[in-house]
């Protein structure tokens, strides 16, 4: 913004100094047959300045009430600067056309003095706009559209809880992740504020997610940047939520997050999401009915005759007649699972126990042994 603002400046001094000149200029005191008049100089001077004041006053008005975006690319200066010559050309024809129609008293220095006036106007005021609003502007012959465009994969917009997480940064360096990072000024000053919280758990996990993010940023891996731009379409929401959908929108990025309430609104709100629980459960064993594993009891489940343990990952499992064998090994059959966004469980039943190996080289999860005829016959001899 402080470009657009000297450059505001400098279009004033040149406008100031070309309606001066031509103002001071001896040409103006000339009458049509080359002759010096007193009336012919004030008509020109009241009709110049006059113009040039208000040309100058309605320009800078449609300047700053225009909506404005973020400057991020002097080839918008350029495109302006035709489009402004061509419409200088085209109005400086309708400046002769009223001029001669309603025979104002004005000589020929003047009326280039004003056509000069309304170019640079018109050529500040374009350049003003497409610096503003290059993101949207549209024109046909033929349609092209003067957007940005985005190189290579499509941005990841982390939010507070994905940068907490601390998972993405394990999975960028497994390549799975190519796209740059960005985290928006806003995500970072909420870091912050949970950092100083009072609560020591909150602190906690806002001290953690500051390491996480100087982690991304010390890794020559991971492409990581701190946004500052300015979007009014983001500015004029309230809530870090709404911030980061309005900003996955404006860059046409992904929003990273392990919050299950944001990824259902930001579908709801047509943004893509990337939920990194969704990505690490998809990346989880699938458990088939029939199967068996091993697993320990912890703690007692809701129902009546429910266990509940918990495999390596994280997933829980839930054992059917395993209440009153907390703290066992148990083999057991699984019967089903079920995969949500906040996690994944198995169900299963207790099938026996499980005696506690010295070979460390054990598989935790196996199938049951099958039985022959064979076996059943040996036992009937005995």
């Amino acid at each position: 913004m402080k470009l657009l603002w000297i450059f505001r400046a400098v279009f004033l001094i040149i406008i100031v100094a070309v309606i001066f000149v031509n103002i001071s200029s001896e040409v103006m005191t000339l009458d049509e047959e080359g002759e010096p008049s007193e009336t012919v100089f004030d008509n020109n001077m009241r009709y110049v300045s006059w113009s040039g004041f208000a040309i100058v006053v309605l320009v800078f008005l449609v300047d700053i009430l225009t909506p404005k975006n973020k400057l991020s690319a002097l080839a918008g200066v350029f495109f302006g600067l035709l489009v402004g010559i061509a419409i200088s050309w085209a109005l400086s024809k309708v400046v002769e056309m009223m001029i001669e129609t309603y025979s104002v008293p004005i000589t020929t220095p003047a009326i280039i003095a004003i056509k000069w006036t309304l170019g640079i106007c018109i050529c500040y005021l374009v350049i003003s706009i497409v610096m503003q609003t290059k993101d949207d502007v549209r024109f046909v012959i033929p349609y092209v559209e003067f957007a940005k465009q985005t190189k290579g994969a499509r941005p990841l917009i982390l939010d507070t809880s994905a940068i907490i997480d601390g998972r993405i940064v394990d999975l960028c360096h497994s390549k799975l992740f190519d796209a740059p990072l960005i985290v928006p000024r806003f995500v970072l000053n909420e870091l912050q504020l949970i950092a100083d919280s009072a609560h020591k758990l909150k602190r906690n996990r806002g001290r953690r997610g500051l390491d996480v993010l100087n982690k991304m940023q010390g890794d020559p891996v991971i492409d990581v940047e701190i946004d500052d731009s300015i979007i009014p379409e983001v500015e004029e929401v309230k809530g870090v939520d709404q911030k980061l959908m309005m900003l996955a929108k404006a860059c046409n990025g992904r929003l990273a997050t392990t919050d299950y309430n944001l990824s259902k609104v930001a579908l709801v709100r047509d943004v893509d999401v990337v939920n990194i629980n969704d990505l690490a459960n998809s990346l989880k064993v699938v458990a088939l009915p029939g199967e068996t594993m091993e697993v320990k009891i912890i703690k007692p489940g809701e129902e009546s005759d429910q266990g509940i343990g918990y495999l390596d990952d994280g997933t829980m499992v839930v054992v059917e007649d395993a209440r009153n064998k907390i703290g066992q090994d148990l083999l057991i059959s699984v019967t089903s699972s079920l995969q949500t966004s906040a996690g994944k469980m198995i169900f299963g039943k207790f099938e026996e126990y499980i005696q506690k190996r010295n070979d460390n080289n054990d598989r935790k999860t196996y199938r049951k042994p099958v039985r022959t005829n064979s076996y059943y016959n040996n036992n009937n001899k005995e």
